[in-house]
């Protein structure tokens, strides 16, 4: 809240009228053995200059760095006018819209998003949305659970997923009696071969396929697909939003297409920000609807029969029968789905190809670029990201090019130590000809 309006006498003049001397009173439910009386560590308060000058120089110390990483947050150029709309006041501070008569406003923009989402990815239903991508493959895991005619309680997922998200839906599931097996992937193409995948399937539920994958290769994903509906499980995809607008949809991914996608929608109109906040999305066939967790909104019409929009299939049982219910997120990332319609609708399907196209060839650039000092590790075809090989470390690579005011890409060594000397790189459409040159020539005194 940029600005509070109330005095100390209006402050005042309202503790009068609802019968209380001071603000502390309104707490004294709260045992005082519980109370902080001081915080130490924490310098007096500031005004509004002075906590200006703070926040602008705080803001100064990021840089602005020549970004070549991605893993799952990219630096997408993202124009003026969406930030612009998305924090009018209509948006800004929009609660989650229970009283439909009230939130027409806020209804038909969550539609508008569910709408666009859908038709992204192919599949008949979207919500409003999740905390995030990693929370969002986690939901997709207890939807197949709950949906699956057998008792199994485990699900398929590629070391190539990103691992962040494979650690969150693991911490999620995994307490209440999921397990999440992982499948390795071919270290010469980067993706997952069916040859790689168990031949007994009778616990499993569900398939998870990422695409394009964490190191940003494409998976074969009509022939997993079909592998995953052969043996009665459910396909999860787990994809980038941006790479929708080249890639086949994962709605007709082989011959039926994925039950349920979901990821982070960041690169569709959300800054980088020190990392968020972001959101994450999901879509799912119309029979699994009842199972999709989260806000839905419908189109509809009055008595008189003018079309309005309201929440629908919001399930009760959220608020009266526990064990029946799906998670209950009230609290959707409504902002950044603002924004994210906004952006969508402003670059509409061409300006979206056109987007994803530079950041194929961009990539492609890069890596021509840079092969002979840090040469691509993998065969298969990427999406705007790739994993290379390097001479030294890659931590210490990049740390001498953060040093120059560029953040290299991110170290693989940490998650996949069987990849050796292994940099994650990223180029958007936000990289000139000029910015690839300057990282190459970076990237090989590095390595000197």
């Amino acid at each position: 809240m940029p600005f509070i309006p109330h005095t100390e006498h209006d402050v005042r003049a309202m503790l009068r009228v609802i019968g209380v001397d001071k603000i502390d009173d309104l707490f004294d439910e709260i045992p005082s053995n519980l109370r902080i009386r001081d915080l130490p560590g924490i310098p007096p308060a500031l005004n509004e200059m002075e906590i200006t000058r703070l926040m602008h120089g705080r803001a100064q110390a990021d840089g602005q760095p020549l970004c070549f990483a991605g893993a799952g947050a990219y630096e997408h150029h993202i124009p003026a006018a969406v930030w612009e709309v998305a924090t009018r006041g209509e948006f800004y501070s929009a609660y989650t819209p229970y009283q439909a008569e009230a939130s027409q406003g806020t209804l038909q923009l969550i539609y508008e998003y569910q709408s666009m989402m859908a038709a992204l990815t192919g599949l008949d239903v979207s919500n409003a949305s999740l905390y995030d991508g990693a929370s969002g493959l986690a939901e997709a895991v207890l939807m197949t659970v709950r949906a699956h005619k057998s008792k199994g309680r485990c699900v398929l997922i590629p070391r190539s997923t990103h691992p962040y998200y494979r650690q969150v839906a693991r911490n999620i599931v995994g307490t209440q009696g999921i397990e999440m097996i992982e499948i390795g992937f071919d270290h010469q193409t980067g993706r997952v071969e069916t040859a790689l995948l168990p031949a007994d399937t009778r616990d499993a539920v569900a398939l998870v396929i990422p695409q394009p994958n964490f190191f940003g290769t494409l998976e074969e994903v009509d022939q997993l697909t079909d592998w995953a509906h052969a043996r009665g499980l459910y396909v999860i995809a787990v994809v980038n939003p941006m790479s929708l607008a080249l890639l086949k949809p994962p709605g007709v991914w082989g011959t039926k297409g994925a039950d349920i996608a979901c990821g982070d929608g960041q690169p569709m109109g959300i800054p980088l920000s020190s990392g968020g906040p972001y959101y994450g999305f999901m879509c799912c066939k119309q029979e699994l609807v009842r199972q999709m967790p989260g806000r839905i909104v419908g189109r509809t019409v009055d008595l008189d029969g003018k079309p309005g929009f309201t929440l629908t299939l919001h399930a009760r049982e959220q608020h009266i029968r526990r064990s029946k219910a799906t998670s209950n997120i009230c609290t959707n990332q409504g902002l950044m789905v603002t924004a994210s319609t906004i952006y969508m609708a402003l670059m509409g399907p061409q300006g979206l190809a056109s987007t994803a196209e530079q950041c194929v060839v961009n990539t492609q650039q890069l890596r021509n670029k840079i092969h002979r000092v840090a040469a691509p590790m993998f065969s298969g075809a990427v999406f705007h990201e790739s994993v290379v090989a390097l001479r030294k470390p890659a931590a210490e690579v990049i740390e001498r090019l953060a040093a120059q005011g560029i953040v290299a890409g991110a170290d693989l060594s940490v998650d996949y130590p069987e990849l050796g000397n292994a940099l994650l790189v990223c180029a958007t459409e936000t990289k000139t000809s000029a910015d690839i040159d300057t990282f190459a020539r970076a990237l090989t005194a590095a390595q000197a």
